[in-house]
């Protein structure tokens, strides 16, 4: 029932509604199963004064002497059934929508195709579900490692900050446990390796990230608990005055048709929330998707309104991930020209985002360089030396690398290394940087500013946060140094480093004690519990399985500035439904005014009869065929939302509680009085 299109490497969802609606339709006749109607409290109520309906439209005597004929009380029953598959058609079309989502979800999480190494040394291409324990498998520069395994033979530089949230990547070659050891998810970035796989499918690490995300227990929203409460002492206090009101009646002489007290409840009780829940929440699924952005769960929704405190990763969600060239600093006597020649040389058979991002800043400082012209023998990076580079043909070795790989390079052939190196290189570690040395010959020339680039207006982001009223946290793994600088260069209000998965989980929690609604945006598998125990978890599309299946709303565009439009669709929600609910409460308590005492007429008491309705059977049919079209009135308000703008969300509330608590008193005076003008006619 849904279908992805992707246009422009983006990707949404198309909800085929042509199926959808004739689902949810029959479902709603599916539904009236009394084991599934349960459920909702409000509409199982109804259906049981739908089935009593029946029983009186057989024997309009079963209660009692009655002055109702089959045809009245059938007439009554048909209202009862309508109402009640009003309320079960927009609940399901919520499901089916709901359904079809997460079902094309599970697209984003396609398998990925491997080389496994046969018994004859010949290279296979096979999925990776197919992968066993002990099986062989090569992985090169830009392959996904595909299962947890050990080294057993080449070097390489492998990307772990899905796994570990640190940034810089790490060497793996055979040998010690540790840098012999891989984990699947993780990304070879240079050269390659053969690895001996070493757990089964449901046995590796990103698997017990994903366990330890299934088991975590999100806690019921306080907007929801609320509801519930709501609607439940509403519906007992009008069951109670149903029940109470015949005794009465009886007490003083007045006969109550049974049927008349049946059809009563079921306009007082609030049937037009309990049906319009549904559809508020099929208008968040539709914002959702023109944000491209998958929301998993229903109730990520309405929580996502009530977000007081959000946790962010800082590799791949506040940073692009991939470490940038931002600046070139010349040594001693060298001019910015040199070492810009020899940086660009140096890196241009460098095949890395690093190596690439230096050629951009190269050309950026205006240097035009003939790379035709230039002749020599490529010097390739490596896992093993850190470093790239070029031999001309003219005997220039030219070289760039990390600062110890450098120093240990130049040390060994006696070369010169200027006095402020270190204190460069120190200084550009402090500012949270990469720092990476040039050399020409057997001399350090110049170094190579390198840093995690943020994500453009991330700071306006937080900004607009603090606007918002959200307090922002950005949980790395990275070291102190680097983490305060990030996190004072975006500005957030708190930052907390070197975190691993089970701290993060445990901040959440402790927030989560003191009744705050915490959300988490995250892409790496070490977010993945995080995520789950969080009220929203906001996973990137470009990040890991584990980070996706774990977290309750996932961004197909991988933008975390998107977190700002989805707690303002969530406030909207929550603004909506409070309005709606408002409006059925008032509306409740107005028809029951307006229709009492047109039902029973008390001497002395006329004139409460305002309405002056054409009869007591005329009153109820007329109040059971507005509660019926009420649903169906406010069903687009449910679905489009109430009116949002840029005010404080709590003076946005109050107005429309105010709005639409004035309709809710209002209309059902008017709404039954124009029916009943029109009914009149016919009995």
């Amino acid at each position: 029932m849904a279908t992805i299109i992707k246009e422009k490497r983006k990707y949404a969802f198309d909800i085929d509604y042509s199926r959808v609606l004739p689902f949810a339709f029959f479902d709603s006749f599916k539904q009236l199963n009394p084991l599934i109607m349960i459920r909702n409290p409000i509409i199982f109520l109804v259906e049981i004064c739908f089935l009593l309906m029946l029983a009186l439209t057989i024997n309009p005597n079963l209660l009692g002497e009655s002055f109702l004929n089959s045809r009245i009380n059938l007439l009554i029953s048909i209202l009862l059934l309508l109402t009640i598959l009003f309320g079960n058609f927009a609940e399901n079309i919520a499901k089916h929508i709901a359904r079809a989502q997460s079902d094309s979800s599970r697209i984003i999480h396609g398998d990925i195709e491997v080389k496994r190494l046969k018994p004859d040394g010949m290279i296979e291409y096979v999925f990776a579900s197919l992968l066993t324990k002990g099986n062989i498998v090569k992985v090169q520069e830009g392959d996904l490692i595909p299962l947890d395994g050990e080294v057993i033979e080449g070097v390489a530089s492998v990307d772990e900050s899905a796994i570990t949230g640190e940034s810089s990547p790490v060497l793996k070659e055979p040998g010690t446990d540790t840098s012999s050891s891989v984990t699947g998810g993780t990304r070879i970035l240079t050269d390659w390796l053969l690895i001996k796989i070493t757990s089964e499918h449901g046995q590796t690490y990103l698997d017990q990230m994903v366990s330890i995300a299934e088991s975590a227990e999100r806690h019921k929203t306080p907007n929801e608990m609320s509801l519930n409460s709501l609607l439940i002492a509403s519906t007992i206090s009008f069951l109670l005055v149903v029940i109470t009101l015949p005794a009465i009646m009886h007490f003083i002489g007045i006969k109550i048709e049974p049927a008349f007290m049946i059809a009563l409840l079921v306009c007082l009780v609030p049937t037009t929330i309990s049906s319009l829940v549904a559809p508020i929440r099929i208008s968040g699924f539709d914002r959702m998707n023109q944000l491209n952005v998958l929301a998993i769960s229903e109730k990520s929704l309405e929580t996502a309104g009530d977000i007081n405190v959000l946790f962010l990763d800082k590799t791949g969600t506040i940073t692009f991930g991939n470490r940038m060239a931002i600046e070139l600093i010349p040594l001693g006597t060298n001019l910015l020209n040199d070492i810009c020649k020899v940086a660009y040389l140096a890196s241009y058979f460098d095949q890395t985002p690093e190596g690439k991002s230096i050629l951009t800043l190269v050309k950026r400082y205006g240097i035009d360089i003939d790379i035709k012209s230039i002749k020599g023998t490529p010097y390739e990076f490596t896992a093993h030396t850190r470093m790239s580079g070029i031999d001309l043909e003219d005997g220039d070795i030219l070289r760039k690398g990390a600062s110890d790989a450098i120093k240990k390079y130049i040390g060994s052939k006696g070369g010169k290394i200027w006095e402020n190196t270190d204190q460069l290189v120190e200084n550009i570690a402090m500012m949270g940087g990469t720092p990476l040395l040039i050399t020409k010959n057997n001399e350090v020339i110049g170094l190579i500013h390198l840093k995690d680039i943020v994500k453009p207006n991330m700071k306006d982001i937080f900004k607009e946060m603090k606007n918002l009223g959200v307090k922002t946290l950005l949980c790395t793994g990275d070291n102190n140094l680097t983490a305060k600088v990030i996190a004072n260069e975006v500005g957030v209000d708190e930052y907390i480093a070197q975190a691993k998965p089970e701290d993060k989980i445990h901040m959440i929690r402790d927030y989560q004690k003191l009744g705050i609604i915490v959300a988490m945006t995250g892409d790496g598998t070490n977010d993945a519990p995080a995520l789950a125990q969080a009220d929203v978890g906001l996973a990137m599309n470009s990040g890991t399985v584990a980070a996706k299946e774990a977290s309750n709303m996932i961004d197909l565009d991988s933008d975390p500035r998107k977190i700002i439009e989805i707690i303002k669709i969530g406030r909207q929600l929550l603004i909506t439904r409070g309005a709606l609910t408002t409006f059925s409460i008032t509306n409740d308590f107005s028809k029951y005014f307006a229709i009492l005492p047109s039902i029973f007429t008390i001497q002395g008491l006329e004139w409460l009869n305002i309405m002056h309705l054409n009869s007591s059977l005329s009153a109820i049919l007329s109040a059971l065929i507005f509660n019926a079209l009420i649903i169906l009135m406010m069903a687009p308000i449910a679905l489009k939302g109430v009116v949002v703008n840029n005010q404080d969300p709590n003076k946005m509330l109050q107005r429309n509680l105010i709005q639409f608590g004035l309709g809710g008193l209002v209309v059902p005076f008017i709404g039954i009085k124009i029916i009943d003008l029109i009914i009149g006619r016919f009995i």
